[in-house]
């Protein structure tokens, strides 16, 4: 090994990071579809060939299809594995980009306003979509909210789901202090006002604290975004999220053939370990079947499981694919060298923005 004396530096190269993008760009290629519902009109993205198997997904609280999965969908070793898949990006009513206000109407019958759907409602969303699209089968991948609206589509609809990606998932009813916080952010949001602790508590239900003092860039390209978000939309789906009702998944007894009450696919729960919602990933882990289920803590990672740690949630998603027979060839290899082909892709791309100095985050609830 060269002594520090024989070291010499040559010649310095710089790369500039891609910045991180919160708007519709990656997704341009993708094709938009109104979906009738019982319960409105959703929007629906479509990435991909209709003609190879279904992958669903379905966004958290405050997010859409493109802040939510944009930049994930798009990271280059997940470029590889759709290429086998055609993906549909789920909208809640009033959640896609541009949707306008959600105001009174004859929409799901009520002659007196919009009601807006139940988290079981929103599953039976998901139910009219796939059957919009004639879908025979489908592979789940949810994050948060959505994570929980996915399970309930399954828990329905046993036969048409091959397997689950859940991202943060939570089976139990909301709890008394994560209550609180929703009641005061729904009624701050129906007022047409966003406020500061508004913010900070949406940024602390995707990040948690420890990424929220880790990675202020990332953090603050969140808080520019959370400022354009339709307050009294997000309200409506806040007040659905905050009065769920819990799944009541029974983990069947060893050898018993009774499954009522599980859910009967494979299944894949992600967390990251610094993240908010590692004690209710655990929980309801311990109640499904361990036969067919798997836990997966992400380490150095906090709530932001797809922004924060692409590379290990890529590679897990696809041991899972291939656990559910698809792309039984693509191995790790093959990866490292589609990278190779597009190294102008960092493989955990870090955002540009910097956090200025507006990152005063002291109303970030301690516990929830």
């Amino acid at each position: 090994m060269a002594s520090p004396e024989e070291i010499r530096l040559f010649t310095i190269s710089s790369e500039i990071p891609e910045t991180r993008s919160l708007h519709k760009t990656a997704f341009s290629e993708s094709q938009e579809q109104d979906v009738p519902t019982e319960y409105g009109i959703i929007k629906v993205a479509i990435q991909g060939n209709t003609k190879k198997p279904a992958i669903i997904t379905y966004h958290d609280i405050g997010l859409n299809h493109v802040t939510g999965f944009q930049n994930f969908f798009h990271f280059t070793d997940m470029v590889v594995i759709l290429e086998h898949f055609c993906v549909y990006h789920i909208n809640a009513p009033g959640q896609d980009d541009g949707a306008l206000p959600l105001i009174q109407g004859k929409i799901n019958r009520q002659k007196d306003g919009y009601v807006y759907p139940t988290m079981d409602q929103l599953a039976d969303t998901v139910s009219a979509t796939v059957s919009y699209f004639g879908l025979r089968s489908v592979i789940g991948f949810g994050v948060g909210a959505g994570a929980n609206v996915l399970a309930r589509y399954a828990l329905k609809n046993p036969k048409k789901v091959e397997g689950l990606a859940l991202i943060n998932p939570d089976a139990a009813q909301c709890g008394w202090v994560e209550w609180g916080y929703q009641k005061f952010n729904s009624w701050y949001l129906k007022s047409g006002n966003l406020t500061q602790y508004t913010e900070d508590y949406l940024l602390w239900h995707w990040f948690g604290r420890a990424t929220k003092d880790s990675n202020t860039d990332l953090v603050h390209v969140y808080r520019q975004y959370v400022k354009t978000i339709n307050p009294v939309n997000l309200a409506l789906l806040i007040d659905s999220y905050c009065a769920r009702s819990d799944l009541k998944l029974k983990r069947p007894s060893p050898n018993s053939q009774d499954k009522t009450g599980s859910l009967r696919c494979n299944c894949m729960l992600v967390v990251g370990d610094h993240g908010p919602l590692v004690d209710e990933a655990v929980d309801m882990n311990s109640r499904m079947d361990p036969a067919i289920t798997t836990l997966v803590k992400l380490q150095d990672c906090g709530g932001m499981v797809l922004e924060e740690a692409p590379s290990k949630l890529a590679e897990s998603f696809r041991l899972f694919l291939q656990g559910l027979g698809y792309i039984p060839l693509l191995s790790q290899a093959k990866l490292v060298e589609a990278r190779e082909k597009h190294k102008s892709i960092p493989t955990d791309p870090l955002p540009t923005l910097t956090a200025g100095g507006d990152n005063d985050d002291s109303l970030f609830p301690t516990n929830c």
